[in-house]
This record gives structure tokens, sequence and C-alpha cells, in this order.
């Protein structure tokens, strides 16, 4: 969808600033046993330094190669648009969710290195249901709606 450099910039910014804020909302809620007020603040102080590492990863790494393993499964030449971009929502998914998973149990989970593959694979196995999920329904719709009314007389049909 993003045709410039700034496109991409300002879309993968919109992204992550919904994707790593819900699902710092989710572990959140989960920690604490219950979705609360307080879950949406304590998100927020834990957003900033996870908003920065999900956007370098997914700008510099991660949307570069979820296009190319989504293009092995469509062709967006020949398939309806809708298949293209679930393809490469789902393999960003599958490439972010156990790069920031691993972030998140260093920062906020770390019980030492004898536990650290445990809790990784543990918060994995969590979060990634929720944040397909969550990237196929809410996130990515909503961004492509605002990404779309941001660049209208920019971007091409």
């Amino acid at each position: 969808m993003p045709q410039t450099k700034k496109q991409e910039v300002v879309f993968t910014i919109l992204m992550v600033i919904v994707m790593a804020y819900g699902m710092s909302c989710y572990n959140i809620a989960i920690g604490m046993g219950d979705m609360s007020n307080d879950v949406f603040v304590k998100a927020l102080t834990a957003f900033p330094i996870m908003g920065i590492i999900a956007f370098v990863f997914e700008f510099f790494l991660v949307s570069k190669l979820s296009k190319k393993l989504a293009f092995r499964l469509v062709n967006p030449e020949q398939d309806k648009p809708i298949f293209v971009i679930l393809a490469i929502s789902s393999m960003t998914v599958c490439l972010m969710c156990p790069i920031m998973t691993f972030w998140a149990s260093i920062l906020t989970n770390f019980n030492g290195i004898e536990n650290m593959l445990a809790n990784w694979l543990e918060l994995i196995v969590r979060n990634f249901a929720m944040a397909l999920c969550f990237q196929i329904f809410f996130a990515g719709p909503f961004i492509r709606f605002i990404f779309k009314r941001m660049f209208k007389n920019k971007l091409a049909n």
C-alpha cells in the first residue's frame, strides 16, 4: 500500500503504535489477572521502548522479509488484494511475534538465563493468536483506513 519511503515510514509508525500498545495492554492485563483502567496507563509506560524496538525491526527487516514470504503464497499481480493483504499481515505476525515477545520477556519478565527460553516460548504461544487476530481484524483494517485518508490524493488506485 505505501508507495514511497515517507509513506512506508508513516504506515509503519501507525501500525507499530496500534500493535505495540495493543499487545502491551493485552500482556499487562494477563499479568494483572484482569482488565482495568490501570492497564492502559501501565501500557503507556512500557510502550516507548517497545515501540522503538518494533519500529526498527519492522521497518528495516520484517516488512521486506514478510513480503518475500507472502509472495511465495500469493501473487500480487493475479490474486485478489485481500489475499495479498492477509498473506503479508500473517507473515508479519509470524516474524514480529517471536521478536517482540523475546524483547518483552527480556525487559519485563526476565527470571534469569536458565528460564529464558521457556519463558520466551510460553509468551509466544500466549501472544501469537492474539497478535494474529488483532492484526487481521482490528489493527490492519484500522491503519489502512487511516492511511488511505492521510494519503488519499497520493495513492494509486
